[in-house]
C-alpha cells in the first residue's frame, strides 16, 4: 500500500468519487440534524436515507501562460528574483487577476492588482484593465487558453489627484502599481467602473476608457499605512488589507466594499466589515456588516452579487499548494438578520481544494489537477456567478512568486467554471471519526488535519481538549505541548519548562495552562511522531493552535461527503486535574457550544471523556449526546482519586454497561477491548462488549485505527518495517464485522473507503 497526500490520491470506485466530490459541496436539500446524531450515537443498525446534494464539478478551464507579456514599457525592474524569473521583463507583466467582469459574450474585462505585490516595487507596472476571452477546456477539448484582445490603461489626465504620482509630469498621467492597489472592481449602468484599493483604502471612478472622474473617496476611520494622506497619524488598518473584495447591489445604487483583514484595533481579530457606498450621493451610508472569518489570518479575496441578491464572498489563508488549507466560498444575506454574537451567517457554496473532476480535464499537469480538482493557489481571488448559474473562480498569481501547481514553475493565471449540480447521495450507516483530525498526512490538531479530514470524508473530527492559562479552551492531545508544538525553540519560554504530577504520573515539559491564549499563538505545530510519518512531519511549523471555537466553526461551516453538517467529537483531556487548578473544563465548553448555536441533542456533537465524573456533570448541563471512552487496561482517573476500585474492564461488564447508559449515549472502546490479541499479535474473538452495549442501548465507536504496522494486530502487517504501511482496510474490515457502529482512524481517507465498499 502506497500512502499518497490527500489531495493526490486516486480512487477506484464511482462511489468514492461521488463521496469525495460531495465534501466540497453546497448541500441543496440538508438531512434533518438530527439524522446526523441519531445515526452516529443511537441508531445502530440504521439505513439512512438518500439525499440530493449539490456536487460542485469542473467544466471548464482556461490558462494564461505565467510569463506572456502584454505590450507596453519593461516592467518588474525592482522585483525579487523567484522560480527562475529576475526582472525587468521586456512588457507588462500579466501576475494574474484580482477581480473580472462578464459581458455575457464570452469575454470578460479582468483586472490585475498593483503588480508585484508592494509599492517600493510596483512603479513600472502600468494599472489597467484587460478583455479577455477564454477557449475553454471542456470534456469535448478546447485549447484551454485565455486569449488577451485589448485593454484599457486607468490614467489621471484630467489632474483628479491632489497627490504626485509616478507619471506627474507626464500628459497621459499613467497610473501605476505605486500610485494604488487596485483589487476589485464594479460596473455601473452607465459603463463606467468602480475600483476598490488598498492604499487608502479609496474607491475609485474611472469612465468606460480608464480615465480617473473624481477624487478617490476614502473610508472614514480607515488608513493603511500607504495612505498619501496619512501625515504622521497612525495607521487603522495594515498594510494590503484594503477593499480586496467589492460587490454592488442588483440595481447598480450601492456598492458593498469589504475590507480584507481587521481594523488593527478590533479586539475581535477574525472580524471583517462590510461597508455600504451610495453611488448616487457618493458617500458612504454609515450601514455595515461583520463577518466572521474561520480563523484569524484569513482575508476576503472577492466579492459578488448573486442573481437572489445575496453575496459571494472568498475566504482564504496565505497557503498554497498542500500547505493551503482554507480556499472558500460562503454566501451571506445581508437581509438577514446576524446571529448571537452579531456576524452574518455564512453557508458554504464551495470549497475550491475539492471539486469533481470527472472529465479529467487537465488532469496529470500539476497539483490539484486530477480526479479531484483543486485551486490551491496563494491569491484565490475572482469569483463571479455566470449568468447560466454556474460559477467562474479564478488567481491572481502573484508573479513570478507563487509555484502552487508545479514547484519552481511560477503559476499560470487560470479560470475554471464549476457547475453546482445535484446528485443523489446515500449517507455510509457507519461514523469515520478523524482522529485529531487527519493526523496521518498533517500534524495533528491544527485546522489542516481537520479540513484534510473533511477532504477525506470523515463525517467527525475529534478535537482533545485543555485550557489555557486564561480559560480558553484549545486542541492539543496532551496540556504538555513540548512534543506537538515548537515551544522548545522559543527561549522566551524557556523558563516555562517544569514537571508536574497529571493523573497520578510525573511530566516534565510544557503545559498549556501556563501561557496565555496569545502565548501560544506564537507557537507553530509539529507532528508528535516523526519518525512514524515524515509526510506529516514535513508541515511543521506552518500552523498554529486552534481554539476550541475555530475548531467548531471549521465543522459548521463544513459539510461531509453526504452533505450533511461535520460533526465535532471533543474529548476533555484530564478533567480532574484541570479541576484541582482552577480550570474546569465542563463549563467553557457548554458555552461554546452555545456560542455555536450547538447545544442541541440534534447537533452533529459527541462529547466524549476517559473519566466519568465529568460526564456525569456535563450529562446534567447540555443535552448532546456523550460517550465513555473506555480504555484496555486502567481506570478512570477521578475514580482513582476518590478511592473506587472499578476498571474500565469493569465499566464494560453487562453491569457496567447499563451504568453507563444512565448518563451517556455511546462507548469509545480501545480496539482490544473489542476484539482481543492472541498471544502472537493476531486477533482473537471478539468480546462481548458490542452486544452488551447495543442491548443497553449504546452505540460503540472503537479506536484506533492507523496504517503503519506497528499499530495493526499482527493478521493485518505488511512485514517486519514498523514505520511501513500495513492492510488498514483489512483491519476495518474485521472490526465492521463485530456491529461496530464507527471508528476513530488517523487515515480517514482509507476508513472511508472501506466503509463505501
Amino acid at each position: 500500500m502506497t500512502i499518497t497526500p490527500p489531495q493526490r490520491r486516486r480512487h477506484t470506485s464511482p462511489a468514492a468519487l461521488i463521496a469525495l466530490s460531495a465534501a466540497a459541496s453546497l448541500i441543496a436539500a440538508l438531512l434533518p440534524a438530527a439524522a446526523s446524531a441519531t445515526t452516529a450515537v443511537t441508531g445502530h443498525g440504521s439505513s439512512p436515507r438518500s439525499e440530493k446534494t449539490v456536487v460542485p464539478t469542473l467544466d471548464a478551464r482556461a490558462t494564461l501562460s505565467a510569463d506572456y507579456l502584454a505590450e507596453g514599457p519593461a516592467s518588474g525592474a525592482a522585483v525579487t528574483p523567484a522560480n527562475g524569473r529576475s526582472g525587468p521583463f521586456d512588457g507588462q507583466v500579466i501576475p494574474g487577476f484580482s477581480a473580472m467582469l462578464d459581458n455575457g459574450d464570452g469575454t470578460f474585462w479582468a483586472q490585475p492588482d498593483n503588480g508585484f505585490g508592494a509599492k517600493g516595487n510596483s512603479a513600472d507596472f502600468l494599472l489597467r484593465n484587460y478583455l479577455v476571452k477564454p477557449e475553454w477546456q471542456t470534456s469535448r477539448g478546447g485549447a484551454g487558453e485565455i486569449d488577451i484582445l485589448r485593454h484599457i490603461s486607468y490614467n489621471d489626465r484630467n489632474g483628479v489627484l491632489d497627490f504626485a504620482i509616478v507619471n506627474e509630469d507626464t500628459s497621459e498621467r499613467l497610473l501605476t502599481g505605486a500610485d494604488f492597489d487596485i483589487e476589485s472592481i464594479v460596473r455601473a449602468k452607465d459603463g463606467t467602473f468602480w475600483v476598490g484599493e488598498e492604499f487608502g483604502p479609496f474607491l475609485l471612478h474611472f469612465d468606460k476608457n480608464g480615465t480617473l472622474l473624481e477624487k478617490p473617496y476614502p473610508l472614514a476611520g480607515a488608513q493603511s499605512p500607504q495612505n498619501p494622506y496619512l501625515g504622521g497619524a497612525q495607521p487603522t488598518v495594515a498594510a494590503s488589507r484594503g477593499f480586496e473584495a467589492m460587490a454592488g447591489s442588483r440595481d447598480g445604487r450601492y456598492l458593498y466594499p469589504v475590507l480584507e483583514g481587521a481594523y488593527l484595533a478590533d479586539t475581535d481579530q477574525r472580524r471583517r466589515v462590510i461597508n455600504e457606498f451610495d453611488t448616487r450621493k457618493g458617500r458612504y451610508t454609515g450601514r455595515t456588516w461583520s463577518y466572521q472569518t474561520d480563523i484569524t489570518p484569513n482575508v476576503i479575496g472577492d466579492a459578488f452579487t448573486t442573481r437572489d441578491g445575496k453575496l459571494l464572498l472568498i475566504e482564504r489563508d496565505d497557503f498554497e499548494g498542500d500547505q493551503s488549507v482554507i480556499k472558500r466560498v460562503y454566501q451571506v444575506d445581508l437581509r438577514q438578520r446576524p446571529d448571537r454574537e452579531g456576524f452574518l451567517h455564512k453557508t458554504l457554496v464551495l470549497d475550491a481544494l475539492r471539486v469533481d473532476n470527472p472529465h479529467g480535464i487537465d488532469e496529470g499537469e500539476g497539483y490539484g489537477l486530477g480526479e479531484t480538482y483543486a485551486l490551491p493557489v496563494q491569491s484565490f481571488e475572482t469569483v463571479l456567478q455566470l449568468r447560466d448559474g454556474r460559477l467562474l473562480i479564478g488567481n491572481d498569481n502573484n508573479y513570478p512568486g507563487n509555484d502552487a501547481r508545479n514547484t519552481g514553475t511560477p503559476d499560470d493565471t487560470e479560470f475554471a467554471i464549476v457547475d453546482l449540480q445535484r446528485t443523489r447521495v446515500t449517507p455510509d450507516a457507519v461514523t469515520v471519526v478523524a482522529h485529531r483530525g487527519a493526523s496521518g498526512y498533517r500534524p495533528e490538531h491544527t485546522l489542516a488535519a481537520y479540513e484534510t479530514a473533511i477532504t477525506q470524508c470523515a463525517e467527525y473530527i475529534e478535537p482533545d481538549v485543555v485550557a489555557t492559562k486564561d480559560g480558553v479552551l484549545v486542541a492539543r492531545h496532551e496540556n504538555e505541548i513540548g512534543g506537538t508544538t515548537d515551544v522548545a525553540a522559543h527561549p522566551e519560554f524557556a523558563d516555562r519548562r517544569t514537571t508536574k504530577t497529571i493523573d497520578g504520573v510525573q511530566v516534565t515539559g510544557w503545559f498549556t495552562e501556563d501561557f496565555t491564549l496569545a502565548e501560544l499563538r506564537t507557537l507553530r505545530a509539529e507532528e508528535r511522531l516523526p519518525q512514524v510519518r515524515p509526510q506529516s512531519a514535513a508541515f511543521d511549523g506552518l500552523y498554529p493552535i486552534p481554539t476550541l471555537d475555530e475548531v467548531m466553526d471549521l465543522a459548521r461551516h463544513s459539510k461531509t461527503c453526504d452533505g450533511r453538517p461535520v460533526g465535532v467529537y471533543p474529548e476533555t483531556k484530564h478533567p480532574t486535574y484541570f479541576d484541582s487548578i482552577g480550570l474546569s473544563l465542563e463549563e467553557p465548553l457548554v458555552v461554546e457550544l452555545r456560542r455555536n448555536g450547538l447545544d442541541d441533542r440534534r447537533a452533529p456533537v459527541i462529547l466524549q471523556s476517559f473519566e466519568t465524573r465529568n460526564l456525569r456533570d456535563l450529562n446534567r448541563m447540555t443535552n448532546v449526546p456523550l460517550a465513555q471512552l473506555i480504555s484496555n487496561s486502567g481506570a478512570p482517573y477521578d475514580l482513582v482519586a476518590a478511592g473506587d476500585p472499578r476498571t474500565y474492564a469493569d465499566l464494560v461488564t453487562r453491569r457496567g454497561v447499563a451504568e453507563i447508559a444512565r448518563y451517556a449515549d455511546g462507548i469509545g472502546a480501545e480496539k482490544n477491548v473489542i476484539i482481543p490479541r492472541n498471544a502472537d499479535g493476531t486477533l482473537a474473538e471478539p468480546s462481548s462488549v458490542v452486544r452488551d452495549a447495543h442491548r443497553a442501548g449504546l452505540t460503540v465507536h472503537a479506536w484506533t485505527f492507523r496504517v503503519e504496522n506497528q499499530f495493526l494486530a499482527a493478521d493485518f502487517r505488511s512485514g517486519a518495517d514498523p514505520y511501513a504501511p500495513g492492510d488498514l482496510a483489512g483491519e476495518i474490515r474485521a472490526f465492521l464485522d463485530t456491529g461496530i457502529d464507527g471508528f476513530f482512524t488517523d487515515n480517514p481517507d482509507i476508513g472511508a473507503a472501506t466503509v463505501a465498499e
